[in-house]
Formats: structure tokens, C-alpha cells, sequence
């Protein structure tokens, strides 16, 4: 069974988004493949309609998933979230201990990530050791290059 992820709702919609995009032009461009390969002769040769068959399987695996994910997908009602924690959708300002340099990271859903933007996942090293945290509080978390330890400075909506 898989487990309850929650987003906002411009996260969501942009799934769902998605998951249209693969279901109407994915699965035309795969049929179209098909089609061309197909009208090339002897199927059982066929190396094109061969790529195409794997194409289809994985745009379906991929639908698939992002329907199970959507599926399984709550909408997070930000007015009923503790302020003084980290949670999810928290933006939090931290200190590095390490180097003294801060940082800034929101805190989203995993497929809402995007370390550019400041989005880090709740379920990443970092996401889960900052979840809980208050401000004041240091955070010692164990990232595949050591141990960073970060001082939480502040947490906002």
C-alpha cells in the first residue's frame, strides 16, 4: 500500500497536469510510433516496433504511478500547522555550524523538490532532521558527506 503524500495545492495540480500530458499527447505520440513501425513489415524484425512496444510499456508504468501518487495525495490546510516546528511547507532559515553560512529551505513534498528554488523534501537526509525542530534548536543530520550539524534561526509560512 502506498504511503499518504501531501502537497500544495499548485503541487498537486501541477501532477495532475502532468499526468494529462502523458495520458492524451504521451500515449498519441507512442500509438503513432506503433503505427509507423508496424506499416514497416515483419513485426518479429522489427526493431522500431520493438523500441516502441518498450516505450508504451514504461509511458504506462509512469501513468500508472503518478495516478497511484495522486490517488494517495492530500491537500495540506496550512491554517491548521504549527508555526513554532518545522513541518511541511515550513520555510526555514538555518545556520550552518560547519561554515557559518545560511541557508534558507522550504520544506515540500517529495516530488515537489527543486533544490534551486530553496525546495528541499521532507523525506530527504536534511528534510527529515530539520521536521520537529524549533527555532533555537540544532539539528545534527547525516548526509552521505559527514555529519552537518544546522542551528535553526527562524520558521515562517
Amino acid at each position: 500500500m502506498a504511503s499518504v503524500s501531501y502537497y500544495t495545492p499548485e503541487g498537486l495540480q501541477k501532477l495532475k497536469d502532468e499526468l494529462h500530458e502523458l495520458k492524451t499527447k504521451g500515449r498519441s505520440a507512442v500509438a503513432h510510433q506503433l503505427a509507423e513501425a508496424r506499416d514497416k513489415g515483419d513485426l518479429s524484425e522489427n526493431a522500431e516496433y520493438d523500441a516502441a512496444k518498450d516505450a508504451q510499456g514504461h509511458l504506462e508504468l509512469k501513468i500508472s504511478k503518478l495516478e497511484e501518487v495522486i490517488g494517495n495525495a492530500r491537500i495540506i490546510d496550512e491554517s491548521n500547522l504549527d508555526l513554532s516546528k518545522a513541518l511541511i511547507l515550513s520555510k526555514v532559515k538555518l545556520k550552518n555550524l560547519n561554515n557559518n553560512m545560511e541557508v534558507v529551505y522550504t520544506l515540500v513534498a517529495e516530488e515537489e523538490a527543486n533544490l534551486a528554488a530553496g525546495k528541499i523534501s521532507v523525506k530527504s537526509p536534511i528534510g527529515k532532521g530539520l521536521l520537529g525542530k524549533s527555532v533555537g534548536e540544532v539539528a545534527e543530520i547525516t548526509v552521505p558527506a559527514g555529519k552537518l550539524r544546522f542551528e535553526v534561526l527562524d520558521i515562517s509560512r
